[in-house]
């Protein structure tokens, strides 16, 4: 089977459109589509169903991808093992993190690593839905939870807070909190549905000075942390935010400094296959350093 136009099927299947497999593989859209339609042909089956929504797998198209993102991922592998045996580290690093922490505390440092490591091209995956790393969806991870999968290596990133936080604008409207009573005349931002939090106990703001009572009613309620501390940068209210996104946020005002939330760990997280990666062992090195600062 060709593997380019293997490649522009699984392209198109992950964008759900012709456009966004064009524009990651930097081709012509006509082109991505001469090849799907060629290996449609060869195969026998229709591989897409064509909707105003955008390219929906058919039952062929659902097996070829799947096949098709195992061999993507050797076909990764096997490329970063090529570029392993130069001197200095270099080529293509994917690195997968939530979008709160991805954008916030990580994207920041990304300048420091490239002056450090120009021969590294990062590609930063941000996404609230957890990439395979075992099968080698990106090359290392950060995530705010350990990891569950076998044939991965874990390293301590760093251990995270969580703390009460508000915008000057809204405390200079409603007035900062002098004790966990106080809070019952607040409003709260919280994220939502709660269950489907990907940190535990994020709800934790609205239980604090309760007493077994039922928790506080949310004005509002965000499906990501960083919508949460959007709406918080706004004024809208009080959330309980990780220290990661909130603490060098020039918007925002830790309030009530003795009450905190329930500590979680970070994790960088790799397959086991990439060990001896000089780009992984690069950018492990690097952000543990970055983290073991920020927590200092």
């Amino acid at each position: 089977m060709d593997w380019d136009k293997l490649k522009s099927f699984h392209a198109a299947a992950e964008a759900r459109s012709l456009t966004g497999a064009a524009e990651t593989l930097n081709l012509s859209q006509s082109a991505v589509s001469r090849q799907i339609s060629s290996l449609e042909d060869s195969l026998g089956v229709k591989l897409f169903h064509r909707h105003t929504r955008g390219l929906l797998l058919t039952e062929p198209g659902r097996v070829l991808f799947e096949a098709a993102g195992d061999i993507a991922g050797r076909v990764a592998l096997a490329e970063g093992a090529v570029q392993d045996v130069r001197d200095e580290p270099s080529g293509l690093l994917r690195v997968t993190a939530p979008t709160a922490l991805g954008s916030i505390w990580l994207a920041p440092r990304l300048s420091a690593f490239h002056a450090a490591f120009p021969n590294i091209r990062l590609r930063l995956l941000l996404t609230d839905h957890a990439l395979d790393i075992a099968r080698l969806e990106a090359d290392v991870a950060i995530r705010p939870w350990a990891p569950t999968q076998k044939d991965v290596i874990q390293r301590k990133l760093m251990d995270a807070g969580q703390h009460l936080y508000a915008a000057p604008a809204y405390l200079a409207r409603r007035g900062a909190p002098m004790s966990e009573a106080d809070l019952d005349e607040h409003a709260f931002i919280a994220y939502g549905p709660r269950h489907l939090a990907p940190i535990p106990q994020l709800g934790w703001p609205l239980l604090i000075g309760r007493d077994g009572r039922k928790p506080r009613e949310p004005v509002a309620e965000v499906n990501t942390i960083k919508g949460v501390m959007r709406l918080c940068e706004a004024g809208l209210g009080i959330a309980g935010l990780p220290d990661y996104v909130a603490r060098e946020n020039p918007n925002l005002v830790r309030i009530l400094p003795q009450v905190s939330g329930p500590d979680f760990e970070t994790y960088l997280i790799y397959p086991e296959e990439l060990r001896g990666s000089r780009r992984v062992a690069a950018f492990a090195s690097f952000i543990i350093e970055e983290a073991r600062r920020w927590e200092n």
